[in-house]
């Protein structure tokens, strides 16, 4: 049944409350019936919210708001002066008036021209309020309030470029920081450690959702200063962040995806934020219970792996949700031994069976391989760059553990397919690579482009003369020749500096077939 729209407005204008509740617990189950009278009723509302009102009629009647916001057939009413004014105070959210006074007739003449500048207008009214709002995140209003005031500050930081780079200048993330601290009640140990009682309970849902939209803030404001060197303040600053993060990492949390979602979002900051600075993440005391690696305490990383596990189970949208942790992992064992060696002894323990190919196989290593030769690129070269940070930049290494054809992507890219060392090689420890007695003793058998011992092949030359040999070798080379001419295929083959490389001399292509045959 189609919604009367006429009688919902109708019932307002006689400001009959009951009707009015009982209309639209109607209409908002009939969401998905299109209708045409979405202007009408969204402004019939914005007037009607403004009365003195019973509680659960006020409820339904933003829910219908909500849902009429969807469409921006029905906005044009919804980013005036009075309704923004109107929606904020019902949110707890002081707007400046002085805000508002832009734009005025610009702004509503362009809504049923275009939806961006609807997103334009009611960002811009908001923004001078939310910056304003910035240090009394906590001020006397309703805890239920908190969470939208930090979801508006999420959205204009998103929106913005210009604020981002304003609120990061104006101490941002250091307001930031104290919020999450005074909603995780965090407790201080010595300096960048905080205190983490495994007996206390899980954190209550709705804190977890404070805590996850001032992660998502955090993110903003800090990732576009990922790369650069912090002076000594800033590193402080910082430092004193991975501190609650790591903190954040450790907690448990009301429901599974609560805690995976707050998780995924520390390790977005985590991985937003300077180098230099995360070593806090592995530096507080080491305990009975502790995960460590040569006397560092490994909690942190291990909670990363667990993590880094679960997205890898779960296979979806691996850009947006496995990237972040696989970047912090190799940066951090990039710059941190004891990291990487425990990250190693997780991911590539001393091989033994290899009588099945490295994708194959079921645990951490072979899960990374596989996605070695996945279709998105990014996640191809994320996934090789962390097993190749672990081998240490070690050609060898690296084939050993992944197969020469997985491994021949990366070291295209890097220009080392003939073998020679990376250049960042140096930068490691000299320990060795030790190799368990059952890789030892198939060693000689391995086939290296597939990583693994492969059953005994018959010779396909068997019972053929020379002369038979010979023909099928200019046999082959014809047909190289013909695909290479008709564009089909293209020989390439090995420079002196590691990289592929067309093969334009045809007489090369035919030296290199006969050499081979030799």
């Amino acid at each position: 049944m189609v919604p009367d729209i006429e009688r919902i407005i109708e019932s307002i204008v006689r400001r009959d409350q009951d009707s009015v509740q009982l209309l639209l617990n109607s209409y908002n189950t009939q969401v998905t019936i299109l209708c045409y009278n979405y202007c009408d009723l969204s402004a019939a509302l914005l007037c009607f919210i403004g009365s003195q009102l019973q509680p659960a009629v006020l409820r339904v009647c933003l829910h219908t708001l909500r849902i009429l916001s969807r469409d921006r057939r029905a906005l044009g009413h919804m980013v005036t002066d009075s309704a923004l004014l109107t929606l904020a105070h019902m949110g707890g959210i002081a707007i400046p008036q002085t805000c508002l006074q832009q734009e005025n007739q610009e702004a509503e003449g362009d809504v049923g021209r275009s939806c961006s500048t609807t997103h334009i207008r009611a960002v811009s009214s908001c923004e001078q309020g939310a910056e304003a709002g910035t240090e009394e995140i906590w001020s006397k209003v309703p805890l239920s309030c908190h969470f939208y005031k930090l979801r508006l500050l999420f959205l204009l930081t998103a929106l913005r470029p210009e604020l981002r780079l304003q609120l990061q200048q104006e101490r941002g993330v250091s307001l930031l920081t104290k919020a999450l601290e005074q909603c995780l009640a965090v407790s201080w140990g010595v300096e960048y450690e905080v205190l983490t009682d495994s007996k206390q309970p899980p954190i209550s849902m709705e804190v977890s959702q404070k805590v996850i939209e001032i992660l998502k803030t955090l993110f903003n404001i800090t990732h576009m200063f990922h790369r650069q060197e912090p002076d000594e303040e800033d590193a402080a600053l910082y430092r004193h962040l991975v501190a609650v993060l790591r903190h954040c990492l450790l907690l448990s949390c009301e429901g599974e995806d609560t805690l995976e979602e707050l998780q995924g979002h520390t390790v977005n900051v985590l991985s937003a934020l300077p180098l230099t600075c995360l070593d806090v993440l592995v530096s507080v005391q080491v305990d009975q219970a502790s995960h460590k690696c040569e006397g560092v305490n490994m909690d942190c990383v291990h909670k990363l792996l667990l993590f880094m596990n679960r997205r890898l189970n779960r296979g979806q949208k691996l850009k947006e949700k496995l990237t972040p942790v696989l970047n912090l992992l190799t940066e951090s064992s990039r710059v941190h031994r004891e990291t990487r060696h425990y990250i190693r002894q997780k991911i590539l323990p001393p091989l033994r069976d290899v009588a099945i190919r490295p994708e194959q196989d079921s645990s951490l290593r072979g899960q990374l391989v596989r996605l070695m030769t996945h279709v998105d690129t990014d996640v191809k070269d994320c996934a090789a760059e962390l097993l190749f940070v672990l081998c240490k930049e070690n050609v060898s290494r690296f084939v050993k553990y992944t197969g020469y054809g997985n491994a021949a992507g990366l070291l295209a890219a890097r220009g080392l397919l003939n073998g020679r060392m990376s250049s960042s090689n140096s930068q490691y420890s000299s320990d060795s690579d030790s190799d368990t007695e059952e890789y030892r003793e198939a060693k000689a058998k391995i086939n290296l482009v597939t990583g693994r011992v492969e059953a005994d092949q018959p010779d396909p030359m068997e019972g053929m003369t020379d002369e038979e040999k010979e023909e099928e070798a200019r046999h082959l080379i014809s047909m190289i020749n013909r695909l290479s001419r008709e564009q089909i295929i293209q020989p390439m083959g090995v420079t002196a500096e590691g990289r592929l490389a067309p093969l334009w001399d045809q007489r090369l292509t035919e030296t290199m077939c006969m050499s081979s045959i030799k």
